[in-house]
């Protein structure tokens, strides 16, 4: 049954049209004061079609621009929840003139090495491990060997 675009959302119907989980949906409260779902007995929360539309717009900035939670923050902050709204209704192209301290995630996110390539240095002297030290190191390595031959993983 589909409800009137005006009629207020439960958390899971909001969290299935978002596509997030509701988890997300709750911790996006604690990080943005501008989410204020109504709750009635019991804690159940019912959003406003104006959460809906703030909501798509975090979304959009945190999943589709790659801004993180503080970029996000600072929007709100600047240019306002209507802006931020009209970007989850889709009438406001989201700014692409980023500051450095608000860039996408994407743009900070560290280059990914593979173990493989990675040259490790020898250390220069040896530490001294306790006998359980040791005797946990061995069990762990034992271990990981045991799950490389469950993976199928070639022996070194």
């Amino acid at each position: 049954m589909d409800k009137a675009p005006e009629a207020f959302r439960t958390i899971s119907e909001v969290a299935e049209e978002l596509d997030v989980p509701q988890h997300v949906l709750r911790f996006w409260e604690t990080r943005f004061s501008q989410i204020k779902p109504m709750k009635r007995g019991g804690g159940r929360r019912y959003y406003r079609p104006s959460d809906v539309d703030l909501l798509k717009g975090i979304r959009t900035l945190l999943y589709g621009q790659g801004y993180t939670i503080r970029g996000v923050q600072r929007i709100l902050r600047e240019a306002g929840m209507p802006h931020v709204a009209g970007i989850g209704r889709g009438e406001i192209e989201p700014d692409s003139q980023n500051e450095a301290d608000e860039a996408p995630a994407q743009k900070a996110a560290p280059k990914v090495v593979r173990a493989e390539e990675k040259k490790v240095e020898e250390p220069k002297e040896q530490s001294k491990l306790s006998a359980e030290n040791l005797d946990q190191l061995r069990q762990a390595l034992n271990e990981l060997a045991a799950a490389k031959q469950l993976l199928g993983v070639p022996h070194d």
